[in-house]
């Protein structure tokens, strides 16, 4: 067993709000208890407590695999108008003391369903509010293209411009 820190850290917060996952167009899970879990470099997760996963659309599989941060992982397949996708859910029944909100939860692979946020379709959901992204930038005036942030600089220094490098591959034998 290994314990989250600052080389490989693990957070585990609630999510604001509704989440829901859609498969082929079909709602399988629906909570707003859901929490998210943000590991190390990869990508978030949502953990949704099982009574808000339809679970007549899941069976579980004999598939279970380690993980030395989290713990021992069972895996579920589902099974929904006649589409089959094997291991596609799994849950951390009893998972390690450092990562235990997420116990008897279901999470879901995001590259066989989709996740929508309160009223927002998938797609809105998935589409980055670039204001969120992109929290302050500088166009070369001085002053912030966002309004609520101050301007980095007063204005820009004079003396300190790009030089002319000319035109890319300059007489490097390039055709």
């Amino acid at each position: 067993m290994k314990i989250p820190d600052e080389t490989h850290p693990i957070t585990i917060e609630p999510v604001p709000g509704t989440v829901r996952v859609i498969f082929e167009g079909h709602g399988i899970a629906d909570s707003d208890d859901v929490f998210v879990l943000r590991e190390a470099n990869y990508p978030p997760v949502y953990y949704f407590p099982r009574d808000s996963v339809q679970m007549a659309f899941l069976r579980r599989t004999d598939k279970v695999t380690h993980c030395p941060y989290k713990g021992d992982a069972s895996y579920f397949t589902i099974y929904r108008d006649r589409q089959i996708i094997d291991n596609a859910a799994w849950s951390y029944e009893d998972p390690y003391a450092a990562v235990g909100p997420i116990a008897a939860r279901i999470a879901f692979y995001p590259e066989h369903v989709e996740f929508q946020l309160d009223d927002r379709s998938p797609a809105e959901t998935e589409a980055m509010d670039v204001d969120e992204v992109v929290r302050h930038t500088d166009s070369g005036s001085g002053a912030s293209q966002a309004e609520h942030w101050p301007a980095n600089v007063d204005m820009p220094d004079p003396d300190k411009t790009e030089r002319d490098l000319g035109a890319p591959l300059k007489d490097v034998g390039a055709i």
